[in-house]
């Protein structure tokens, strides 16, 4: 990745901080599933976070954990030093407008314009007037390169321009977090490149947090920072991305380093390339040859 993993400060407190929190689901058998066991996790401000586990690991309930559209069964759910499981309705309902949540299937209004979906969260909460709905709609549908798409239907849009309108509409109320659940599963590999580069740049254009939910260990090797690894509802481990150990605990964990190594051995190898066909190129030009000399690219876009 081109951006550097985030220093903090011990003494920063996180802006999302979950403590001991737990989550069960009664099956029709009558039996008691534990979906997440007594985690304890903290998310630092202007973080790329992944949460990876195999099906069933309790990663999508944890991410819905932090915004109470699951509530734990015991834990603290701390979100800017708030513990939101201690709000009443009125005030969960204020907060969580610092919570944006995109979700697998875009979740669109399907008989409204592109312009009116990313209103939607806006006006039903009644405090913006209509010239600030229009001037904040046309600023974030500008963040995701959507802005000729205003006055389109979600059925004229390919997947990855509907979710790039879900990723606009989470933005509207300005969140200081932006919650993603499976954003890139239903889409193929090329718009994931491309809605991954979208999080990436409004991650640093206006230092959103976000923390992304996948199954897709090249979306955490190509867009995260860091990352937790769930397991059976626990947190088996967590690390920088772009820190490759021999000490990880989880098959999980070495496969996302041995993509990593081979990203930078990828350009190592194309940086050499590179040097190696300009330096050929000069011996081949005369000095006074009009050519310019050519300057190669790498080829390689990561994070």
């Amino acid at each position: 990745m081109t951006v550097a993993s985030l220093a903090h400060s011990p003494d920063t407190p996180p802006v999302i901080r979950l403590e001991s929190v737990q989550k069960s689901f009664a099956l029709p058998s009558g039996e008691v599933f534990d979906a997440v066991r007594s985690l304890s996790l903290d998310i630092h401000a202007g973080d790329i976070f992944g949460l990876i586990g195999k099906s069933g690991a309790g990663k999508s309930t944890l991410l819905r954990l932090i915004n109470l559209l699951e509530r734990p069964d015991a834990g603290k759910v701390i979100v800017a030093g708030r513990d939101l499981t201690t709000l009443s309705r009125r005030e969960l309902r204020d907060t969580r407008q610092s919570l944006g949540m995109i979700f697998q299937q875009f979740n669109l209004i399907q008989n409204a314009t592109v312009e009116e979906n990313v209103a939607f969260p806006l006006k039903i909460h009644g405090r913006h007037s209509r010239a600030e709905i229009q001037s904040r709609v046309r600023e974030c549908l500008k963040l995701v390169g959507l802005e000729e798409k205003i006055h389109s239907h979600p059925a004229q849009l390919s997947g990855g321009q509907k979710q790039r309108v879900a990723i606009a509409r989470a933005l509207a109320p300005r969140p200081r977090v932006l919650l993603c659940d499976e954003p890139t599963s239903a889409l193929d590999s090329e718009t994931t490149r491309e809605l991954l580069q979208t999080l990436r740049d409004i991650n640093r254009k206006i230092g959103v947090t976000v923390v992304i939910v996948t199954h897709e260990l090249s979306v955490v090797e190509a867009l995260c920072r860091r990352v937790a690894i769930l397991e059976q509802g626990e947190l088996i481990e967590q690390f920088e991305v772009d820190a490759p150990s021999s000490n990880r605990l989880t098959a999980l964990g070495r496969e996302i380093d041995a993509l990593v190594r081979r990203r930078e051995r990828d350009v190592r190898d194309a940086r050499h390339d590179n040097a190696a066909g300009t330096s050929s190129a000069a011996s081949a030009t005369s000095p006074g040859a009009d050519h310019p000399r050519p300057t190669g690219s790498l080829g390689v876009a990561y994070a």
